[in-house]
């Protein structure tokens, strides 16, 4: 079977369908990390999908079906799901895989070998309020930066109602 032709028929099935896009997602998440609780899953495919994907009434049946499903699938790929009730190591793993993949763990090292020490150690000088300050004016430039985009393609919008748009966009993920 082309591996293309499916891909297609799954992109689009998790488009339309929530429970696909969900368990997709699940699968996702744990090929990259271990260890992961109910509540830390739920919270990854929430940040994808948006709050409430898994329901408001049987979240937690939701879950439980999501995740058979989830567990039937990796262990077709040949994973070993299982699920660890250790204090010190609580959460869904794969067997015989490390904590995180080697893809994720490769992407980290490249991200603190881009960090600079010397504006740690500048940012370590600054004082709660200074580094508030700091956060609230990289949030309100990623705001300005959508609206922006959002302008772009409508031009008639007005800044205001650009910036209204840009903060629903934000609610609504």
């Amino acid at each position: 079977m082309n591996t293309d032709a499916v891909n297609i028929l799954l992109e689009d099935a998790i488009k339309r369908d929530r429970t696909t896009a969900r368990r997709v997602s699940l699968v996702g998440i744990l090929l990259q990390e271990r260890y992961l609780t109910r509540a830390q899953l739920m919270a990854r495919v929430e940040g994808k999908l948006g709050k409430g994907c898994f329901g408001n009434a049987a979240w937690e049946d939701t879950f439980f079906r999501d995740m058979q499903v989830v567990k039937q699938a990796l262990s077709a790929a040949g994973y070993q799901p299982a699920y660890s009730r250790s204090p010190q190591r609580p959460g869904y793993y794969l067997r015989n895989q490390a904590k995180i993949s080697s893809n994720l763990s490769s992407a980290l090292d490249g991200c603190v070998s881009e960090v600079d020490a010397s504006q740690i150690a500048i940012f370590k000088k600054l004082t709660f309020q200074q580094r508030f300050q700091q956060g609230c004016s990289v949030s309100n430039l990623a705001r300005s930066v959508v609206a922006h985009r959002i302008r772009q393609r409508n031009p008639r919008l007005s800044t205001a109602e650009a910036h209204r748009l840009a903060l629903q966009e934000r609610q609504a993920a």
